[in-house]
């Protein structure tokens, strides 16, 4: 929750710094990068507690939480990077979290199909 509270309050400041009064998306071009960034984070924020979830509960905790530190950080890497220029800085860290989404998959997969398999 805190992770969609930092990206939302830098909406907010580029909105009063750039003065784009809600619900102007359009802008200023840092704004925008600011503003689309969040909510490409948002929109994979319901994938990945799903499926941290899932790993945690039927492959392992610590794993799990492992991967979704790791996500975490790579998010606010790409961020970050998005924030100052949307081709150059944001990719590495986009494919790191995809790829860490994939790892979480396959976890809470494998987890499942133990669980249900195997008892």
């Amino acid at each position: 929750v805190l992770f969609l509270a930092y990206f939302t309050l830098q909406v907010i400041y580029a909105r009063r710094k750039y003065k784009i009064s809600p619900p102007e998306t359009t802008g200023h071009p840092e704004f925008e990068r600011i503003f689309r960034a969040q909510v490409n984070c948002s929109e994979y924020f319901p994938i990945f507690v799903s499926l941290l979830w899932v790993a945690g509960i039927f492959f392992h905790q610590g794993v799990a939480a492992v991967c979704g530190l790791l996500y975490l950080y790579t998010r606010i890497k790409y961020f970050q990077g998005y924030t100052v220029a949307a081709q150059e800085r944001r990719l590495g860290p986009l494919y790191a979290s995809a790829r860490l989404l994939w790892l979480l998959l396959g976890l809470a997969v494998a987890g499942l199909l133990a669980h249900f398999l195997l008892s």
